[in-house]
């Protein structure tokens, strides 16, 4: 090994890395140590002329600067203009390559190929696409596009071709693909379409998004109502990833291994909310399942408490159901919007609609069950001032259409917790 492989450092470079599932990713892969570089503009030719680091991906505000400042580059980043991955050689030449044309192309040929049972190059020939957005990551999207053959329009708020005359011009489009980042984690869920315009494309068979935090963006929800198949920006990230290590360690990685990444990724990113009746041991088994998992655990009600210095009871006494529930939604959009973990949900949490897309957009929904007579009424003004049986019969049908996995108390709640990891398969 030489000298220089021994001393390899990789790393993420951009100006707000705050929230970046890359380290996770490439420490699976190889690539590591890798540091996540926040850098100021004024400082980055520096660091990407002389700084210690062996091979790093470059996000936005500097892939352009990336492109600029190597000294050779990919066909693939000459044909964009801009560079995501930097290497070192051992001559000290840096070499740019751009990996979002092939994470993007292995996303869109996977989606053709589970959802059309065809591969992009054949299912999309001449197939009307309307791509969102302008910048950088449309450029890399617009290329693969144009490989297998599409018909691509790109809607742009400064372009001539905007989103007011969308549904006119290009209501034939058969897919959809948003490289805007709205919808991003943390303002999240969020779509660059109004629900008039999304449901306006009668003729769409599928909707791709580039932004893979929240798992379900606001476009994907709105295309999950619709019935269409989606799919967010997860699998792009890991196989762009991927070939960046290939360029970092001069080695190949199988599509297999972009597989079975993308699953283990969705597995632990996802959050595991639970649903219920008060009293049902939402708290109990969700603390528990955190603990088999070694996940954060949240109690969406503690979590009220410390906002606003008041536990819910109180709250409820001294200002209404109306104002907690609105408090409520605020801090669940706060959690629903974070990754990989555990959450007690309030029994309440389902009478608002609001509240199902916060939840649903990055988790999964776990319904605890418990005979009524089991459920104690103690420290519950809600459950003592309505009665239990009038709570079921409203609340009921909610819980039920909400959950993605419903299960009975087994009278345990770490019973209840292994139970709930064994059906997700965590």
């Amino acid at each position: 090994m030489s000298a220089l492989r021994a001393a390899a450092r990789f790393g993420l470079l951009g100006r707000s890395l705050g929230h970046s599932w890359s380290p996770s990713i490439h420490a699976r892969l190889g690539s590591i140590p890798y540091t996540l570089f926040e850098v100021e503009p004024q400082e980055v030719s520096g660091f990407i002329r002389e700084g210690d680091w062996s091979g790093i991906n470059v996000t936005i505000p500097y892939k352009r600067d990336a492109f600029e400042l190597a000294d050779e580059r990919s066909e693939g980043a000459m044909r964009l203009g801009v560079a995501n991955t930097l290497v070192r050689r051992g001559d000290g030449s840096i070499y740019a390559d751009n990996t979002d044309l092939v994470g993007f192309g292995w996303m869109l040929d996977s989606f053709c190929r589970r959802v059309f049972d065809s591969p992009a190059g054949r299912a999309l020939v001449d197939v009307p696409v309307v791509v969102l957005g302008s910048g950088g990551a449309s450029r890399a999207v617009q290329a693969a596009l144009d490989d297998v053959g599409a018909r691509v329009s790109v809607i742009s708020r400064r372009g001539q071709d905007g989103y007011g005359d969308l549904v006119r011009r290009h209501g034939d489009a058969r897919l959809l693909v948003n490289t805007t980042p709205v919808g991003m984690y943390p303002n999240c869920p969020a779509s660059p379409l109004s629900d008039e315009r999304f449901f306006g494309l009668t003729s769409l068979a599928g909707v791709l998004d580039v932004v893979y935090n929240p798992q379900r963006t606001g476009i994907c929800l709105q295309a999950e109502r619709a019935g269409l198949p989606f799919e967010s920006g997860l699998s792009m990230l890991v196989a762009q990833a991927c070939r960046s290590a290939e360029c970092f360690l001069d080695m190949s990685v199988e599509d297999e291994r972009i597989e079975e990444l993308v699953f283990w990724l969705k597995d632990s990113c996802t959050n595991v909310f639970f649903i219920g009746m008060p009293g049902v041991g939402k708290t109990s088994a969700a603390r528990g399942l955190a603990h088999l998992l070694g996940r954060p655990f949240v109690d969406l009600d503690d979590a009220f408490r410390l906002s606003c210095g008041l536990s819910v009871q109180s709250y409820l006494r001294a200002y209404g159901e109306d104002s907690f529930r609105a408090i409520e939604t605020k801090i669940a959009a706060e959690y629903g919007a974070q990754s990989g973990l555990v959450v007690a949900c309030g029994g309440g949490i389902v009478t608002r609609k609001e509240n199902w897309p916060l939840l649903h957009q990055n988790g999964t929904i776990v319904l605890l069950r418990r005979p009524l007579d089991q459920l104690p009424l103690d420290g519950r003004p809600i459950s003592q001032e309505r009665g239990l049986e009038r709570l079921a019969s409203e609340r009921g049908p909610l819980y039920e259409s909400w959950a993605d996995l419903a299960i009975d108390c087994t009278g345990n709640a770490m019973s209840d917790a292994h139970l709930v990891r064994s059906f997700l398969g965590l």
